[in-house]
C-alpha cells in the first residue's frame, strides 16, 4: 500500500535539493517508499544493515565517486554517521558541475539524533520528511475501526486476524525493547522501558507529569525524562505542545503525551478487539490520540498542531495554526451524536479561530452551529491535504 500523495511529495523534494532525508519508526514503510521512488528515478539502493553494501561502502567517498549523476537511496543512515561529511562534500563538487538536485535520500529511525547529524553537517543541502504510519486517506478499503484498533503499521494493519496483529505488535515492541533501542547507544533494561510505555498507554492523551512517571517507576526525574526523550525520538510518542500566546488568561503549561500508533496503544494494554476497546477505559483517548495523529499527518508543510486550555477550563483538544496565523480549532469526540461543552466555546470565545469543527466517527458533515461543522475524520483530512 504506497500512498501516490507521499510519492509524489518525496519525488517534488528530490527535484529541488541535494538531498532528502526520510524518517520514521521501523516498519512503516520507510524501504518500500524509496524503493518504489528509486525504481521511477533509477536510483541505487545501499542498506547499511546488509553486509555486502557496508563493505561497499568502507571507502565511501571512492564508491559513490563512482556513481555521481544517479540517485543513492542509502537506508539505516544513522548506522554510520561519519557518511555526512562524505556527502556534503560530494553534494558541492556536483553543485559545481551543474547538478543542484536528486543526489541522495537518507532513510533513518530515529529523529534527534540523525536530525542534528544531518543538519549540521548538510545545511542548506537537505529536506526532511516524516513517514506516519498508514493514514485514514490512505486506507480507503479498510473500515476506519479497523485502522484504529490495528494502528498503521502495514504488517499490522493488514495481518490475517485481530488476533495475528496483535501478536504482530507484541513483537514489534519486545524487538524495539531488546534489539533496536540497544543499537542506539541506550544502555536501559528492557522490562523498564516496557513499564514506562504501557504508563503511558495507561495515560494516553495526559498532561505530562514526569515527577508522577519517576514515582511510579522508582527512578529520579531525569532518568524518566529521559526514557520519554528516548521514545519521542524514536517517533514512537508525540509531546503536543500547549498553545502559549499571550491572552491576559492563565494557561496550562504542561504538553499532552500521546503514544503515536493506536496500535501499539491496544497491544501494549493487551486490547484485541474492537467490543474490548470500546468498554475499555482509555477509548475517548486512544480516539483522540488517532485522530490528532491522523489529521497532522496530513496537514501540510507550515502548519503546526496544539491543544488549548486554561486554568478556568477552556479546552480544545487540537488546535491547527496555519500560515498567515489564521487558526482552526477541533474538538474530537467518539459519541455519533457528538455534544458541546461549555469548554470549547470559552476557549473558540478566547483565541476566536477562523473554522471550527468537531470530529466524530459518523460520516455526515453537518452544521452544530452557525460556525461550528460536525465532520468525519476522513473529510477534515481531505481539506487539510487542499493548498493552503
Amino acid at each position: 500500500m504506497i500512498s501516490g500523495y507521499l510519492t509524489r511529495i518525496l519525488i517534488e523534494a528530490l527535484a529541488h535539493e541535494p538531498a532528502a532525508v526520510l524518517l520514521g519508526p521501523r516498519q512503516v514503510g520507510k524501504t518500500t517508499l524509496a524503493v518504489e521512488v528509486g525504481k521511477q528515478l533509477g536510483a541505487i539502493y545501499l542498506d547499511l544493515e546488509s553486509d555486502v553494501d557496508k563493505v561497499k561502502l568502507q571507502s565511501p567517498e571512492s564508491y559513490l565517486s563512482d556513481h555521481l549523476g544517479r540517485l543513492v537511496i542509502i537506508d539505516e543512515i544513522h548506522r554510520a554517521p561519519g557518511l555526512f561529511p562524505v556527502l556534503r562534500g560530494l553534494i558541492d563538487r556536483q553543485r559545481r558541475a551543474g547538478r543542484d538536485a536528486g543526489m541522495y535520500l537518507l532513510l533513518g529511525s530515529a529523529s534527534l539524533d540523525l536530525l542534528h547529524q544531518s543538519g549540521e553537517t548538510l545545511a542548506g543541502r537537505v529536506a526532511f520528511l516524516e513517514l506516519s504510519p498508514l493514514q485514514i486517506l490512505e486506507t480507503t478499503a479498510i473500515p476506519s475501526d479497523v485502522l484504529w484498533l490495528r494502528g498503521g503499521l502495514p504488517k499490522s494493519l493488514l495481518a490475517a486476524s485481530d488476533a495475528r496483529s496483535l501478536q504482530w505488535r507484541k513483537d514489534f515492541i519486545r524487538s524495539y525493547l531488546e534489539y533496536d533501542i540497544p543499537q542506539f547507544g541506550r544502555r536501559i533494561a528492557a522490562e523498564t522501558l516496557r513499564r514506562f510505555w504501557t504508563m503511558l498507554a495507561h495515560y494516553q492523551g495526559g498532561l505530562l507529569n514526569v515527577a508522577q512517571f519517576a514515582r511510579n517507576l522508582g527512578v529520579d526525574t531525569k532518568t524518566a525524562a529521559t526514557y520519554l526523550d528516548l521514545l519521542c525520538d524514536l517517533l514512537l510518542v508525540r509531546r503536543l505542545p500547549p498553545w502559549h500566546a499571550n491572552i491576559g488568561k492563565r494557561l496550562i503549561r504542561s504538553p499532552k503525551v500521546y503514544i503515536r500508533d493506536s496500535g501499539l496503544v491496544h497491544a501494549l494494554l493487551g486490547i484485541a478487539e474492537k467490543e474490548t476497546l470500546l468498554s475499555h477505559p482509555v477509548v475517548g483517548q486512544s480516539w483522540e490520540g488517532f485522530v490528532i495523529e491522523n489529521l497532522l499527518a496530513n496537514a501540510p508543510q507550515g502548519v503546526d498542531g496544539w491543544f488549548y486550555r486554561s486554568n478556568r477550563g477552556a479546552e480544545i483538544d487540537l488546535l491547527l495554526s496555519r500560515p498567515g496565523g489564521e487558526l482552526w480549532a477541533i474538538e474530537i469526540k467518539r459519541s455519533l451524536s457528538p455534544k458541546l461543552e461549555r469548554g470549547f466555546h470559552s476557549a473558540c470565545a478566547d483565541l476566536k479561530p477562523a473554522r471550527k469543527f468537531v470530529v466524530y466517527p459518523g460520516n455526515e458533515t453537518y452544521r452544530m452551529a452557525e460556525d461550528i461543522e460536525a465532520i468525519s475524520l476522513a473529510t477534515l483530512a481531505g481539506k487539510l491535504r487542499e493548498p493552503v
